[in-house]
């Protein structure tokens, strides 16, 4: 009688290089807050590293992304920048909100009446069932401009202790140019979405869907979706 295979390969087998590579961790992070805050250029700054050079109105929803790496773990953290009209959202709410991970609120400190909406936008996450148990971060943009505060220290602090989240100031504007120093204490950008980082990876689950074909137009680099248009969006 013939004898079985002598390969030496047991059946049902796996050798170690055959093994799939480990899925790297996708986090949602959507950025918040009214129109002309500085959304945009925080998020263009965080994946790209600088200021934009052109700055525009979001219409619908823009999409950016960076891989980071946090205790020996690679980690992609995808940033959605809304439009803060109301006009240019209607129809992209719905998908915005769906699988969030951590909000970040945006406003800008030069402008009283950007923070004084925080409640309304606050009362949308509810309106779309983001939870108390859904990590949420304050970020008082643009505070570069010190001759035009309206919104001071203070009170952004009180707002985020009554809704129980942590407040940064900062400026999306790098600080790092030559011979620019004067906003080198002020720029917390990096800070603020590691920190959110951080604390996604020790309590959220492995994430695996990407945005669903059709609903968005995500371009390459960026990611940008929807319609634009030139304005103040910084």
């Amino acid at each position: 009688m013939a004898e079985g295979s002598s390969s030496g390969h047991m059946p049902g087998s796996l050798s170690v290089s055959s093994l799939p590579p480990p899925r790297t961790r996708i986090f949602k992070i959507i950025v918040i807050g009214d129109s002309g805050v500085g959304k945009t250029c925080l998020t263009y700054r965080f994946c790209a590293g600088k200021f934009p050079e052109k700055t525009e109105a979001t219409i619908g929803v823009d999409f950016r992304e960076r891989l980071v790496e946090i205790d020996g773990e690679k980690i992609k953290i995808q940033l959605w920048d809304t439009a803060g009209q109301e006009r240019f959202r209607k129809s992209m709410v719905q998908h915005y909100y769906r699988n969030v991970h951590a909000v970040v609120f945006v406003y800008d400190v030069t402008n009283a009446a950007s923070f004084r909406s925080l409640p309304a936008w606050i009362e949308e996450c509810k309106q779309h069932a983001l939870g108390a148990e859904v990590p949420r971060i304050l970020v008082g943009n643009k505070c570069d401009l010190q001759d035009s505060i309206q919104v001071s220290t203070d009170v952004a602090q009180q707002f985020a202790d009554v809704h129980s989240m942590p407040v940064f100031e900062t400026s999306a504007k790098s600080p790092n140019n030559p011979g620019d120093r004067s906003r080198g204490d002020s720029d917390h950008v990096e800070a603020i979405f590691m920190t959110v980082a951080h604390k996604l990876k020790s309590q959220k689950p492995l994430v695996l869907s990407q945005p669903a074909g059709g609903t968005i137009n995500l371009s390459s680099g960026s990611g940008e979706a929807g319609a634009r248009e030139w304005g103040c969006g910084c």
